[in-house]
């Protein structure tokens, strides 16, 4: 899978992808990161990509030629089945780990990382695929917010991880025991730290009753700290019955 990365600071992402998942993905081939600057897509003398708004106003606003020429340069044929255009916004729909699985099945991916005040309406309107944000709350650019996809989707593919189910059974998986919800705890040795003890069914060698325990424990740390979680995993259940009995309905007439 290739990643293209638009920003006005290339040399932010010298730190984020050079340690962890992705660096590893990207010595073995599975992964790969190009970093783009639109000011290789200006004219002036002093490579102007931004400029103030129209209507007036506060900050300036990022300009639509410069990355609409790269993104036509660095995609020139884009297939929709293989190609992502995404920009990424405070005003976006929210990225989460759904998002990330779909993301993981193209094989191009190309973020535009906003600065200042925003990005011409233009870009989002005519340009990206569709716009993305990590989280209800302003960053200064969209730097930050492309790391934080790079590594979600990269942990997704295949040979990334060292042991594959590590993508399945974790937060807000959509597979697994834990499927939607908060990941069980976990704990390791010492078995007693300071009086803290790990839970007996954990070191008893029932697998069964390991894996009750911990959808059990999953369940009630989603319920303690993102209740909104299981009222969100209600509703679908509910919209899935729905659509069932519809089918059965329409089936008998």
């Amino acid at each position: 899978m290739k990643f293209h990365v638009l920003t006005i600071f290339p040399e932010f992402f010298r730190g984020p992808f050079e340690h962890g998942v992705v660096a590893r993905a990207a010595e073995a081939g599975i992964l790969e990161i190009r970093i783009h600057d639109p000011r290789d897509w200006t004219f002036d003398r002093h490579r102007t990509v931004d400029d103030r708004p129209f209507g007036g106003g506060e900050g300036m606003v990022l300009k639509p030629e410069p990355l609409f020429l790269a993104v036509e340069a660095v995609l020139p044929r884009r297939d929709p089945a293989r190609h992502r255009v995404i920009l990424l916004s405070a005003q976006g729909a929210r990225f989460n780990q759904r998002t990330a699985r779909r993301l993981s099945g193209f094989e191009e991916v190309l973020l535009i990382c906003g600065r200042y005040e925003g990005v011409d309406e233009r870009v989002g309107e005519h340009l990206a695929d569709e716009e993305l944000s990590v989280g209800d709350f302003v960053l200064s650019g969209g730097e930050l917010a492309a790391a934080v996809v790079v590594d979600c989707v990269a942990r997704l593919l295949p040979g990334v991880l060292g042991n594959e189910a590590s993508s399945v059974h974790e937060s807000f998986s959509g597979e697994g025991e834990g499927a939607g919800i908060l990941d069980c705890p976990h704990y390791t040795r010492p078995a007693d730290f300071r009086g803290w003890k790990v839970p007996e069914v954990l070191l008893g060698g029932n697998h069964a009753a390991i894996a009750a325990w911990r959808r059990g424990a999953a369940l009630e740390k989603t319920r303690r700290l993102r209740p909104e979680l299981l009222k969100g995993m209600a509703a679908v259940a509910r919209r899935e019955v729905e659509h069932d009995e519809r089918f059965v309905e329409e089936g008998d007439q």
